[in-house]
């Protein structure tokens, strides 16, 4: 069914009776040219441009679980394409591209809703890092305002000005960037991928992979043995776990990087601030409950959960900013699994082992990253080489000293 006014219409007529599921649960097939493991939106997102853009229809995405299980389920849903650096900055502002036109590409709510990305700023030396990076994001097509502080005033007089220690200045603000649903783009994701004859299965972990002559030729998981073509993985923090299988150690770390939700408000923050003397983030979601995180747990770790001391650190954070948070109380809070890379920018490329591909390292920006994910790693995996858009997010990097070292704080993933 195409969504629509008119089969909305015919739906009220047919009953509930009619209603028919969005995607097919799928059995899967001995051999496929594609394997994607990893149901989450990088994963779906995959599939559906390798079918839309490239014509390869034969192809089944593997979720160990149920599809939006992982991080894609478990994130605060910013996106944005406010980068500096020339390796980052297109492709985020690729992904903002894609996001802006997604709902009507995949005919689903995917919520997104371009409410603005204000960064806030605490000093000289911070406004003109902000003032470089705005420059930046215009070289790349982006868009960004450098605000004062009495233009930040008049968008959220609430915050606290006159902080003894980190006075707000003002901010750089991206109006383009904002807020999507996670699940609905999982769900618009997997309903667009099986209209194309993709293959969901869920349910079904993989445990091993099958070589031939050095070449990777299919997976061994909890339902057989699937051969394939080509193997893609995209199973954010799980990737260093699934990667030994095939003998292969990454510079990834695994931490869990929590989130919160408050009891319902009503609208109070129109879009999403940062924190610029310290790592907090917050937005409002459309019932009404502040969606808020901060930095990753201080210990690697495959748990959906974390430890006091960071929501400690949290709260810390948005009360400096935001003094009300401490009348509200928090419902709610959860872990995702952030696959940290050695110098917090992401990985596409293909493996020393031919027919195996990555897709990890996503640290903080997975989400926002979903789309141009999606649609490079596509790229990678149907032409056996990098679009230019991923052509700096090489495995090898690290050995030849070509990072991408976005805060300048090097080789250490807890600090990014």
């Amino acid at each position: 069914m195409r969504y629509s006014v008119l089969s909305l219409a015919a739906q009220v007529f047919r009953g509930p009776s009619a209603l028919t599921p969005a995607w097919r649960n799928a059995t899967p097939k001995p051999a496929y040219d594609v394997i994607i493991v990893g149901g989450g939106g990088h994963g779906l997102a995959t599939a559906y441009y390798l079918a839309k853009e490239h014509g390869i229809r034969n192809i089944a995405v593997l979720e160990k679980g149920w599809i939006g299980s992982g991080n894609a389920g478990r994130n605060t849903t910013i996106i944005r394409s406010n980068y500096l650096l020339p390796g980052n900055e297109p492709f985020y502002e690729w992904s903002m591209k894609l996001w802006e036109g997604l709902e009507q590409e995949l005919n689903y709510n995917t919520m997104v809703s371009q409410r603005g990305v204000l960064n806030l700023y605490h000093s000289d030396a911070q406004r003109d890092a902000y003032a470089r990076r705005g420059n930046a994001m215009r070289l790349s097509g982006a868009d960004s305002e450098l605000l004062d502080q009495a233009q930040v005033r008049a968008m959220y007089p609430f915050l606290d000005f006159e902080n003894a220690r980190f006075p707000i200045q003002g901010g750089i603000l991206q109006r383009r960037g904002g807020t999507a649903r996670h699940d609905a783009v999982v769900w618009g994701y997997a309903r667009g991928a099986d209209r194309l004859g993709v293959d969901i299965v869920q349910n079904c972990e993989v445990t091993g992979f099958l070589f031939e002559g050095g070449r990777v030729v299919g997976v061994s998981t909890t339902r057989g043995e699937i051969r394939a073509g080509k193997v893609g993985l995209a199973v954010a923090g799980n990737t260093s776990r699934l990667a030994s299988l095939a003998n292969l150690r990454l510079p990834i770390e695994s931490y869990p990087l929590q989130a919160f939700v408050t009891e319902g408000l009503k609208p109070l923050i129109d879009g999403v601030i940062t924190f610029g003397a310290g790592h907090f983030y917050v937005s409002q979601s459309d019932k009404g409950g502040l969606v808020f995180g901060g930095d990753i747990d201080g210990y690697s770790s495959y748990a959906q959960r974390g430890n006091l001391p960071v929501i400690e650190d949290v709260c810390e954070g948005g009360m400096a900013l935001m003094p009300l948070l401490g009348r509200l109380r928090i419902l709610r809070h959860w872990g995702g699994i952030t696959d940290m890379s050695m110098d917090g920018s992401p990985i596409i490329d293909r493996t020393p082992h031919p027919g195996l591909y990555l897709n990890a390292g996503w640290n903080y920006g997975g989400f926002k990253a979903t789309p141009a994910s999606g649609w490079c790693f596509a790229w990678t995996l149907a032409k056996d080489e990098p679009h230019q858009l991923n052509a700096a997010f090489r495995l090898d990097r690290f050995a030849t000293g070509y990072v991408i070292d976005e805060k300048g704080v090097g080789a250490q993933p807890n600090l990014h």
